[in-house]
């Protein structure tokens, strides 16, 4: 039996080291949609396959969603005042020149969670300083900072970054390996991994299958996954095309499927109460969770949470609590792995003929 066996949560498991994905697909010999695909389809048991297998879950019609946010070498080395090494992570830019970062400890290539007590400067061994200003709302490891560099945040990064890896992940990978195909504009800390096992293949796959494909913009900030921490302010933008393409898709009857979490709050932001999807352009901290689901939507591809994360009760409102205790102990016990090299979980609230 799982680690979700017998919890007084159904939603409550351990997540063990053998249950991480510490390396990219392509590290195995595959290639990225090499990973794995659970599909969760109303109250039906769910179907473990393999990603390229996609397009057999979606109907001609159906309209995924995805994120075209690529990924910035977020992670900068500094140190503090008194000369102990650190490192910053970028989260994300918020109105008015002020940054949201994260001050982290070096450790063994990766970081450890840092708590800072008192405000004041970094200096950044790229050259530049970040100056920390207070803590955000009531997080201890999120800062509202100002970034002092001679050339603008995402040249600098590109010469002095690198991407952001914790620690299940064993070494340093190359920025490639967390882009996706979908990624055109930089400015997530962490990538929208949820479209990573796309490939080019695989779209024209899914759109000789009829699948239509839109995109959106969301820049997704740093992870939440050591602290019960709500979502943060993120920058979206979503254009007129994209909302009159989902419109006209719950018009004719067909499903609209977010690709990631970051999809459902960009979409969620911009959906009125009546289902309408609208343009907009800004930063969203909205949280979509059982009491507040997202009426234009209709499924959600995404990797697989842990129990303490924000993005697991988002998922609370695509599907039951008895629908995700049976996809997460199926999961579990077929040794999916989780985290942004990990596997696949399709959820589906209509399930067509």
């Amino acid at each position: 039996m799982t680690a979700i066996a017998n919890r007084p949560n159904p939603l409550d498991f351990a997540l063990t080291e053998a249950h991480e994905a510490h390396e990219p697909v392509e590290a195995r010999g595959l290639q990225r949609d090499g990973v794995r695909l659970l599909v969760s389809r109303g109250d039906d048991e769910p179907v473990t396959t393999h990603f390229p297998n996609l397009g057999d879950h979606l109907a001609p019609g159906d309209l995924l969603v995805v994120n075209t946010s690529a990924t910035m070498p977020a992670a900068l080395d500094g140190r503090l005042p008194n000369g102990e090494p650190i490192v910053v992570h970028l989260s994300g830019a918020l109105p008015g020149g002020v940054w949201l970062v994260e001050p982290r400890q070096p450790h063994e290539g990766a970081t450890t969670p840092l708590e800072i007590d008192e405000p004041g400067p970094i200096a950044l061994l790229g050259g530049g300083q970040v100056r920390l200003l207070e803590l955000f709302g009531e997080s201890r490891r999120l800062w509202l900072a100002t970034l002092s560099i001679e050339r603008d945040v995402l040249s600098y990064t590109a010469t002095h970054g690198r991407p952001i890896r914790y620690r299940h992940v064993g070494r340093d990978w190359p920025l490639a390996r967390y882009q996706t195909v979908f990624g055109r504009e930089p400015g997530s800390a962490e990538m929208p991994s949820a479209s990573r096992p796309f490939t080019a293949e695989l779209v024209t796959n899914l759109m000789t299958r009829g699948v239509q494909i839109t995109p959106l913009l969301l820049h997704t900030g740093v992870s939440s996954l050591e602290g019960h921490e709500a979502p943060y302010p993120e920058q979206y933008r979503v254009s007129s095309s994209t909302a009159a393409i989902v419109n006209a898709t719950r018009e004719r009857g067909n499903r609209v499927i977010a690709v990631g979490t970051t999809v459902v709050r960009a979409i969620a932001t911009v959906t009125d109460d009546h289902g309408v999807m609208h343009p907009g352009r800004g930063w969203t901290d909205i949280v979509v969770s059982r009491d507040r689901p997202v009426p234009s939507l209709d499924g959600l591809l995404t990797g697989w949470h842990e129990p303490e994360s924000s993005h697991l009760l988002m998922l609370q409102a695509f599907a039951s609590t008895e629908v995700l205790a049976a996809a997460y102990h199926t999961a579990l016990d077929h040794g999916f792995l989780w985290h942004e090299f990990g596997d696949s979980h399709l959820l589906l609230q209509n399930v067509l003929p």
